[in-house]
């Protein structure tokens, strides 16, 4: 092919590809999705497989597992909060906001400085502001909740049908992709292994943090599988993702004379689920999955998975969890293909 033949080729390619993007752009975000989560999942896909001696069995066994252990759970959740929006009770909130502006706050030496502002902060906590600031996020939520639903639905079919033609799929971008065979599997090598690690850290963290805050609101006579689902799935959010739930759970407790509680509630959060469960168990559930089951090589910086993470939720959302570390390895990974090219 003349030089000239080929960069009109090149040229067309990169147009057709823009044109192509632009075309599915509806549908990208949740391909990809799916795309990632049979990436981390394909093992397990390979066993099914292996066990029924079909295909398509095995790829219906593996969405249908990935469906209960996280869209069921979410369309669960999203419904009950929905009905108790709908009957939620004013007075929660007024029980709340008197608490706290009947309490005399005292900031310690060091910050004596802000104690006015503080005050004064306080001082404006009353039912219409903390009204007004629910509502606008309650709206939302509930046209984020459409959308995820819809997002949720496709990912499932689109998971299902890049299960059942993986093989030919990864044959195909290999072959089109211009690079050595053994530089190709070292970028999928590594994608796959980080894409392990987090999906299995994501699915420890939610189920183990949010079976122990179950356990506690079954206790207290509290929605124990609805705590349960939305701890699990507040849990991943970096730093501040459990107090979303056990924070309000306190002040309300305390709001209504139950200081106890109240207390319990933070300390049980903090002590056995954050610092206990999260720093010292989740880490050996996951190296025994890793060792027993997939035997992952890569050498993983836990600080830059922790970051790409963090990042991904700030730029993509909810389902940043997953791209965030994709993206990252995928950049790194070619990185380091191309450091070996010049060297």
């Amino acid at each position: 092919m003349h030089e000239k033949d080929k960069n009109f080729l090149t040229l067309m390619t990169l147009l057709l590809a823009v044109l192509v993007a632009y075309l599915y752009k509806p549908f990208l975000l949740t391909m990809v999705i799916a795309m990632l989560l049979s990436i981390a999942t394909y093992s397990i896909t390979r066993r099914f497989i292996i066990i029924t001696r079909s295909k398509a069995i095995g790829s219906l066994i593996s969405t249908l597992l990935m469906s209960i252990l996280f869209f069921v759970p979410i369309i669960y959740s999203v419904n009950t909060l929905v009905q108790y929006i709908n009957h939620f009770d004013v007075s929660y909130i007024e029980k709340i906001s008197n608490y706290l502006t009947n309490l005399h706050y005292k900031l310690p030496d060091a910050l004596s400085y802000f104690q006015s502002s503080f005050d004064e902060l306080i001082s404006k906590i009353s039912v219409e502001h903390i009204s007004g600031l629910i509502l606008p996020y309650a709206t939302q939520f509930g046209k984020m909740s459409a959308g995820f639903l819809k997002d949720m639905f496709l990912i499932v079919i689109f998971f299902f049908f890049i299960n059942y033609y993986a093989d030919e799929l990864t044959r195909y971008f290999k072959s089109v992709l211009p690079m050595r065979k053994d530089e190709i599997d070292e970028i999928f090598a590594q994608i796959t292994d980080v894409m392990n690690v987090v999906f299995y850290s994501i699915l420890t963290t939610a189920i183990l943090e949010g079976f122990l805050f179950a356990i506690i609101g079954l206790i207290y006579g509290y929605d124990s599988l609805l705590l349960g689902i939305l701890y699990g799935f507040s849990s991943l959010i970096p730093i501040i993702g459990g107090a979303i739930m056990w924070l309000p759970i306190s002040l309300y407790e305390a709001a209504t004379g139950h200081l106890k509680e109240a207390l319990f509630f933070a300390a049980y959060s903090i002590v056995v689920i954050s610092i206990v469960a999260d720093t010292f168990i989740k880490p050996m559930i996951i190296k025994y999955i890793n060792e027993r089951f997939f035997k992952t090589k890569t050498v993983i910086n836990e600080l830059l998975i922790f970051l790409s993470i963090l990042a991904g939720l700030s730029t993509f959302g909810f389902w940043g969890m997953v791209l965030g570390p994709a993206i990252t390895t995928l950049f790194i990974s070619v990185l380091s293909v191309y450091k070996k090219i010049e060297d």
